[in-house]
């Protein structure tokens, strides 16, 4: 990997969260009534990704030399949250992919011609993708309704645990039982009754290493996971003489506290694995007396543009809860100017964009790395 210093980075896109029911990802409350609102148009949002580049991406093209043997079985989740068998007697060709993750890891795959349709983006997909996404259906309905994807007649459907419900897009096995088999993303699948599981690195690095065995892209998906993996590596490596690891508290602000990201969630395995330790590993709500009491190095303040929001705003709002606060204000990570920003996103069933959160963290945990 070429030598780069990781820098703050002006996050500019995000992984959305689903419509169809009132609550985000991380817990704070937002209504259909007023993302719908302020939801850009579909016209508006193929606009917005539209390239003037004349090349799509060719990268992910390249032939793999490692070939998937067909039929290949692969587990995911079915929507009661227990593991489930599907099998692929060739790469799948309608794929219908709902959410910016799952759309954004077939086109970093370079897997663009194999979308039938793509639906839920809340922001735009990275600039090289743009050309790719160009020739891609893009539905006018955020969440699509259980009649379009019938219609669609998709081979497969690649989306997150939550759609796969009564009221959206249906029973995930009952999609296998009639020819179309199911990704799931794995840090999104349904509880197994009351069985809590860890949202992990390892469960996206499975996702894009499970989505390059399914479409015969191996060698491509690999080197995206072993870039994830290298670099927390490296910074394992450089960082491995320091006495004390960095605390730190992953937050977001809502109406009741804080959402607090810990042990059992993907950001605070990323923040573990880079070598910081969760200053409340286990709280999952936290008030001020708690963040007080914590006294964190760091605090990665979690934000989320949704379309039609002014992603520099929201991200300053949610700042300003840390930063203006007297209550707050001696902190360690106020005093000493480390209150990062960090996107959801980047951190929450990441995709191919958690890359982007592991050097989020990283630069907030050790501001001086140099990684190669």
């Amino acid at each position: 990997m070429r030598k780069k210093m990781i820098s703050k980075r002006i996050l500019t896109a995000a992984l959305t969260a689903s419509m169809v029911f009132s609550m985000t990802a991380c817990g704070e409350t937002k209504t259909e009534s007023d993302t719908q609102d302020n939801r850009k148009a579909a016209s508006q949002i193929k606009e917005d990704n539209r390239s003037d580049a004349a090349e799509k991406q060719t990268e992910g093209t390249k032939e793999s030399t490692k070939k998937t043997e067909y039929p290949l079985t692969i587990t995911t989740y079915g929507s009661d949250g227990k593991e489930m068998e599907t099998t692929y007697e060739k790469a799948p060709e309608k794929v219908l992919a709902v959410y910016q993750g799952s759309i954004e890891t077939l086109l970093a795959l370079g897997l663009e011609d194999h979308i039938a349709a793509a639906a839920g983006l809340d922001n735009e997909v990275p600039d090289e993708q743009k050309a790719a996404f160009s020739s891609v259906e893009y539905l006018d309905e955020f969440t699509p309704s259980l009649e379009t994807v019938t219609m669609l007649e998709p081979d497969m459907i690649f989306s997150w645990g939550s759609l796969f419900g009564e009221k959206t897009l249906g029973d995930a096995a009952g999609w296998v039982d009639k020819g179309c088999n199911v990704y799931m993303n794995s840090n999104t699948h349904p509880k197994d009754g009351e069985t809590v599981y860890n949202r992990t690195l390892e469960n996206e690095y499975t996702d894009i290493l499970n989505i390059g065995k399914i479409f015969d892209v191996q060698d491509q998906a690999e080197a995206i996971v072993d870039e994830m993996k290298e670099t927390i590596s490296n910074v394992k490596e450089k960082t491995a003489d320091e006495q004390k690891k960095p605390s730190v508290l992953v937050l977001e602000s809502g109406k009741n506290g804080f959402t607090n990201y810990g042990e059992a969630t993907l950001g605070g395995d990323m923040v573990t694995q880079l070598g910081g330790v969760l200053g409340n590993p286990t709280g999952s709500t936290l008030g001020k007396e708690d963040v007080i009491a914590a006294n964190p190095d760091v605090i990665f303040v979690v934000y989320m543009p949704y379309s039609g929001d002014d992603p520099e705003k929201v991200k300053q709002d949610k700042l300003n809860v840390i930063l203006e606060d007297e209550s707050l204000a001696s902190l360690d990570a106020v005093k000493n100017g480390r209150v990062v920003p960090i996107m959801l996103s980047e951190m929450y069933a990441s995709a191919t964009r958690t890359q982007d959160g592991i050097l989020t963290f990283a630069q907030g945990l050790y501001p001086d790395l140099e990684l190669k």
